[in-house]
Parts: C-alpha cells; structure tokens; sequence
C-alpha cells in the first residue's frame, strides 16, 4: 500500500504564499495522477488540483485558479502545489492523493486509492 507524505503546511496571512509537496515513501508515482484535495471545518472535501502523468496536464477547482499551480518533479517523484495569494477561504487541512481516474471524475474523490495523512493550512485575515 502506498504511503503518501504531505509537508508544507502552516499558518499565514492573508495574501502570503506556501507551498506543499507530497510524495510516496518507499515508493514512486509513476503514471499515477496525483491530486491535492482539502477539507476546511464541518465541509466535505473538495477538489483543488490534479496533475496527470501522461501529457502532464493539470486541472484546478475554480475557486483557485490564477492562484495555485501544480507541478510535478519526476525524478524526486514529488508533486508540488504552489499557493499564491492565499485567502482565509483557504483554510483546511490539505491532503494528497493517488490514483488512476477516468478523465471525466478527475475531481471525484472516490477515484483515487491513495491519500496522505493530510497537512494543515490556516490562512488569516
């Protein structure tokens, strides 16, 4: 079973900046599409990014584009979120995820097999 090891996480101010990586432990991504979710107090967790192995193409949730970019080092295999003038909507504990999903549920949690223990981010006003 694959571990998957989010860092990055922290406490900022309104418009600052962080950036969180993820990587499996003992283990590589390969051709798995790796995708960042995040769940804020009392809310289900949603969708935020993916990046996918084949093409390297990368989606974003709406509510972050412009602001967050995913990247993905091959040779670390390690994938990275990039995150620009964060807002206190922001907030919640981000998690890394795994899998292989169809393109159309690229955002369905469900997809994805593997998942981080998850990395906190609290952005204040």
């Amino acid at each position: 079973q694959m571990q998957l090891v989010e860092s990055g996480g922290g406490s900022v101010q309104a418009g600052d900046s962080l950036r969180l990586s993820c990587a499996p432990s003992g283990d590589t991504f390969g051709s798995l599409t790796v995708a960042w979710f995040r769940q804020a107090p009392g809310k289900e967790r949603e969708f935020v990014s993916a990046h996918r192995r084949s093409g390297g193409y990368t989606y974003y949730a709406e509510s972050v584009k412009g602001r967050f970019t995913i990247s993905r080092d091959i040779a670390k295999s390690t994938v990275y979120l990039q995150m620009n003038d964060l807002k206190p909507e922001d907030t919640g504990v981000y998690f890394c995820a795994a899998g292989r999903p169809i393109l159309s549920a690229i955002r369905d949690r469900q997809m994805y097999n593997y998942w981080g223990q998850g990395t906190q981010v609290t952005v204040s006003s």
